[in-house]
């Protein structure tokens, strides 16, 4: 037999080798049986159509690693593919058979005609399904082959870095997308493969994906600087106004009354729901409160996270003065309504602060466990003998982070430690070195040296614009960078 494919001649020396029958296809993540084993080496060039005799052997038929020029590659394909032919034909009748062509050529990489058709055919059918019209034939192909070698220059950038995705972390991403089709990750697999996808082609698609995504954000985000200023001016348009504004998650309970009603129905109603409203000022929970069915049900709901401008106008004189858990009644032309303030984001919120230093002492292969902690008491042993705590962190702490500014975290909220050190620093006393504690870091000693209740609202409000104004400037140099590494990128198209 006598197989066809389209080979190449490529600026950097690589090699592309099949053995064992298999021809893997990367893109598409399986495999494509051969009748024998070849090898391909893109540094020699050959011709689209162009016959590659396949031999069986049980090593390679050929490979150069060096750079050679072309025309000396192709006469020394010649030479081995001329042999290869002869002692074939002798064999066997000659079979020509096409196993694939090159799209284009993406510096260590090529993309294959059959992943180029794959991809067409995927978004071909993604937009029929959501009714959308096609481009022309020539726009859609152009586009596709664009974004695929865009694809392939950021893959190998994620190789060329080390990126990995762990297949734990994987399982965790395609949890997410699971749940957000309401299904566990097995029911999510079997609805895959029922509708004729693969499953695992469709989990290192993810993979592939998310490897991408970590080398645009390594290269994107540190080009991005937001200053104090331009969240200020930000926050001073009406823009910015109005998204800072505070949201109120509302929850709301309804005794209706009709106007059939008679005015001893109505007051009947009215001192039902005074009952419950006394009963969930005792203390009962107000979801519970509401949930009873006789003599009359509420009706309502959770009305999600709303800004004043947008929560009903019956309730919007009494939220704003409302604290988080409170309820009030408030009559309409509907009923009756109880309205429960469940949360609220963007005003006064006050959280209790704490401020602490440590030391951390990390187990290494020279310190085994037993020794980290040893050597965590006898600082604390030290420092209450005396010794200043600033600096045994600057000559001992393994946090390089907070080492040469004497062990120092500032000021730190409820939730932002590890659990373990946000339990021993919430025991510690004031100005006391606690025993040592085991985080996942290592063995910590920390000292509380003060406590506050602080307004945080505001910080909230200008990380909520920083954040806005990071993923703006995020667009306009990803499209910067993109436009980049392809300029720079050594691309042939077939």
């Amino acid at each position: 037999m006598i197989a066809t494919i389209d080979s190449v001649c490529k600026k950097t020396s690589s090699t592309r080798a099949v053995k064992d029958g298999a021809f893997h296809d990367r893109a598409a993540g399986n495999h494509r049986a051969l009748g024998e084993n070849f090898m391909h080496n893109a540094t020699g060039v050959i011709k689209p159509g162009t016959t590659k005799t396949a031999v069986p052997s049980k090593g390679y038929l050929f490979q150069h690693r060096g750079s050679l020029p072309c025309a000396i590659t192709n006469r020394l394909w010649s030479g081995v593919l001329g042999v290869a032919f002869l002692l074939v034909s002798m064999a066997v009748p000659a079979q020509v058979q096409t196993l694939d062509k090159v799209a284009a050529i993406v510096d260590d990489d090529i993309i294959l005609a059959s992943e180029l058709q794959e991809r067409l055919g995927l978004i071909q059918r993604n937009l029929e399904q959501r009714n959308i019209e096609l481009p022309p034939d020539d726009v859609l192909y152009r586009e596709t082959l664009d974004r695929l070698i865009l694809e392939s220059i950021q893959l190998q950038l994620a190789n060329r870095y080390g990126v990995r995705i762990p297949d734990a972390q994987l399982d965790e991403a395609m949890g997410r997308m699971a749940g957000g089709s309401g299904m566990t990750l097995d029911q999510f697999r079997m609805a895959v493969e029922q509708q004729g996808q693969s499953y695992f082609a469709m989990r290192e698609e993810i993979r592939r994906e998310m490897m991408i995504q970590r080398v645009q954000q390594g290269n994107v985000s540190r080009n991005i600087q937001i200053s104090d200023q331009e969240v200020d001016n930000f926050m001073a348009t009406e823009e910015g106004e109005a998204m800072t504004q505070p949201e109120f998650r509302v929850v709301q309970a309804l005794i209706e009354v009709s106007k059939n009603d008679s005015s001893t129905e109505v007051q009947r109603k009215e001192d039902f729901v005074d009952g419950v409203l006394a009963s969930i000022l005792a203390g009962a929970p107000f979801q519970e409160a509401v949930s009873v069915m006789e003599p009359y049900a509420f009706t309502g709901g959770d009305l999600g996270y709303k800004k004043i401008n947008d929560i009903p106008s019956m309730f919007a004189g009494v939220i704003p003065s409302l604290k988080i858990g409170d309820t009030a009644k408030v009559k309409s032309g509907a009923g009756f309504h109880l309205v429960y303030l469940a949360d609220a984001r963007g005003r006064e919120r006050l959280v209790e602060q704490t401020e602490v230093r440590h030391i951390l002492v990390k187990p290494t292969e020279v310190l085994n466990e037993e020794q980290a902690r040893d050597l965590a008491v006898s600082l604390k042993e030290r420092i209450n003998a005396g010794e200043a705590f600033g600096d045994l962190a600057k000559e001992y702490s393994d946090d390089i982070g907070s080492a040469q500014e004497g062990g120092e975290l500032g000021w730190t909220n409820p939730g932002q430690m590890v659990p373990e050190f946000e339990s021993a620093m919430a025991a510690a006393e004031l100005n006391e070195i606690t025993e040592p504690v085991r985080s996942q870091f290592g063995w910590h000693i920390l000292e509380v040296t003060g406590r506050r209740e602080q307004d945080i609202a505001d910080d909230i409000r200008r990380r909520q614009v920083m954040g806005y104004l990071h993923d703006q400037k995020y667009e306009e140099e990803l499209d910067a960078w993109l436009r980049k590494i392809r300029e720079e990128a050594f691309v042939d198209i077939k």
